[in-house]
């Protein structure tokens, strides 16, 4: 069954695009879902379908949007133990350990972030991102720790992902890396894509590949090795390990982009996700949260700095 909801365009809104008129008049719904609804015919002018998000709206006219039912949950609730930073009623802080899936996917439905939150928060979760992702915001890469954001509620979620989308959001990682830097900090702008050559991996590419910014800063050198801050700028799929590997720094355990065999014997990269800031849903108010590596890495470092491979 879908809901319907009916808005009458105002006389300030004349001449302007339906998706722009239906995100004033439906702010706890996600833009990207509204236009979605517009090109699958689920949005109707004056009882006409409008298939067009640049439609320019007259003022009187009737705005008619079909929301269809969210589908049935089926993914489990587990009481998995969870490192929450930060939890109010709109959103949580959760630091993700090192091995943890952030959401289901086939073959692997339970043990991820999203089973653990499911349980802890039980039906308060935003759903834009549909039923196996209720909450999820942003991901990070299993072997990759650190802090994520996570909406309970849809206008949070819109809130959250629009700062996203204007690259406001903080976010720091740490890593260590292969090989010496010349110097100490620098920028890759560099376009990242799914490699032609490997349909499972990512790669800088000029062929259907979006722009890609990482701002790095080095930490401590440990000759071989160094410790890096990574910040960053975009947040494309595997940006940092992708963007690391292509100026011949690649992540220590990378076993996707980097060498196959490492002195540490590692089965993951080095990187942590150590600082996330965002301005709050509600309050508008920006608040910033850090989180130490895990243990694993720390131990890592403490080898490097005892030249102890």
């Amino acid at each position: 069954m879908e809901k319907t909801e009916v808005y009458k365009v105002k006389a300030e809104q004349q001449g302007s695009r339906l998706d722009q008129v239906l995100s004033q008049a439906f702010p706890e719904i996600s833009r990207s879902f509204l236009q979605k609804r517009i090109r699958e015919g689920g949005v109707l002018v004056d009882g006409d379908v409008c298939d067009s998000k640049k439609y320019k709206v007259e003022e009187g006219q009737e705005i008619t949007l079909a929301i269809p039912e969210p589908e049935e949950l089926e993914v489990a609730a587990e009481p998995i133990p969870l490192d929450l930073v930060y939890e109010d009623g709109d959103m949580l802080v959760v630091n993700k350990p090192r091995g943890m899936v952030v959401h289901p996917a086939a073959g692997n439905d339970r043990g991820t972030l999203v089973n653990a939150v499911l349980y802890h928060c039980g039906g308060s979760l935003s759903s834009i991102n549909g039923v196996i992702r209720p909450g999820i915001v942003h991901r990070i890469d299993k072997d990759t720790s650190g802090l994520l954001m996570i909406a309970k509620n849809d206008r949070a979620h819109n809130s959250l992902a629009e700062q996203l989308a204007e690259h406001s959001i903080t976010r720091v990682y740490e890593a260590i890396v292969y090989n010496n830097f010349p110097d100490e900090a620098g920028t890759v702008d560099a376009p990242i894509g799914r490699d032609p050559k490997n349909r499972l991996k990512q790669a800088v590419t000029e062929k259907n590949s979006k722009r890609a910014v990482t701002h790095y800063r080095v930490l401590e050198r440990f000759g071989t090795f160094t410790r890096i801050e990574a910040r960053l700028e975009t947040g494309r799929t595997h940006q940092i390990r992708v963007h690391m590997a292509y100026i011949h720094h690649p992540l220590l355990g990378d076993p996707v982009y980097g060498p196959s065999k490492n002195p540490f014997g590692l089965k993951g990269q080095m990187l942590h996700a150590r600082v996330l800031g965002f301005r709050h849903p509600a309050t508008g108010e920006y608040m910033e949260f850090e989180a130490e590596p895990p243990e694993d890495f720390q131990k890592v470092l403490e080898r490097l700095r005892n030249k102890r491979l």
